[in-house]
């Protein structure tokens, strides 16, 4: 009786090179980008879903180079794979560095740099208040669906950019090196109105010190910019939605932009 169903080793090369590829973009785009990369999320959870989005981007990804699985060019694609997602959770991280940043800048100027504690994520210490920015960041990012996107974009992205053998373009990665100076600037921008207020702050209690001696700066001037930096950053509450919401939309677009360089 002939067997009811039978794989060959040709189609089972085909299955595992179909599944692996895009499994390799997946992860590396899940263990770099933002919400996804959390230590919070267990790594079978980040593992799973890596999985189920190969299962269904497979089907759709068409004709794929005919390069056997184990050999010196099925490598090499794992190895552009690997790059490339890691690079798409790199590119859209950048938007989160930015608050990291104005956190740090705000710190500085409260007096808050020893409040730091042991970040998971960063693997090093980090700034209470930076800390506090960037979950406030992650809950905007989910409240504007901003992870649904990044699985959209990502799904896109076999589409933009195919699996393929092909050598990358070189310009793909300097757009991305060359988005990495907007970090400052922005960060800079967000911390603006607290920083400005705290250096007017301490310019006049200068000028106090100056015309009465005897008053103690040192006595007063750290609770007074410590309450005043907490009163300026309860007002810039409100505008932190509406600062991050394009930056968001312009990480996305930069994405794309970064697909469309890296195509040979």
């Amino acid at each position: 009786m002939p067997p009811i169903f039978s794989v060959t080793s040709d189609q089972l090369s085909v299955w595992m090179v179909a599944f692996l590829w895009p499994f390799v973009r997946i992860m590396a785009l899940i263990s770099t980008a933002p919400v996804f990369s959390e230590s919070a999320v267990p790594r079978t959870a980040k593992i799973g879903l890596a999985a189920l989005l190969s299962m269904v981007i497979a089907p759709t990804l068409g004709a794929l180079p005919s390069v056997p699985l184990v050999s010196a060019g099925g490598l090499w694609i794992l190895i552009q794979q690997l790059l490339i997602g890691a690079a798409m959770g790199f590119s859209m991280r950048m938007v989160f560095a930015l608050v990291q940043v104005a956190g740090d800048y705000a710190g500085l100027q409260m007096g808050l740099s020893f409040a730091t504690f042991f970040d998971p994520t960063s693997g090093g210490s980090t700034m209470v208040l930076a800390r506090l920015l960037n979950v406030l960041a992650i809950l905007i990012f989910l409240a504007t669906n901003g992870h649904l996107t990044l699985i959209l974009t990502l799904a896109e992205s076999f589409r933009t950019l195919p699996l393929a053998d092909a050598p990358l373009a070189a310009s793909g990665w300097f757009l991305l090196a060359s988005a990495g100076g907007q970090i400052i600037s922005d960060g800079l921008m967000l911390a603006l109105p607290l920083v400005a207020t705290l250096l007017t702050l301490n310019l006049a209690m200068g000028i106090l010190n100056r015309a009465s001696p005897q008053f103690s700066i040192f006595a007063v001037g750290f609770p007074v910019t410590l309450l005043a930096g907490m009163a300026m950053l309860q007002l810039s509450m409100q505008y932190l939605a509406p600062f991050l919401q394009p930056r968001f939309a312009a990480g996305f677009t930069s994405l794309l932009q970064f697909l469309h360089a890296l195509h040979p």
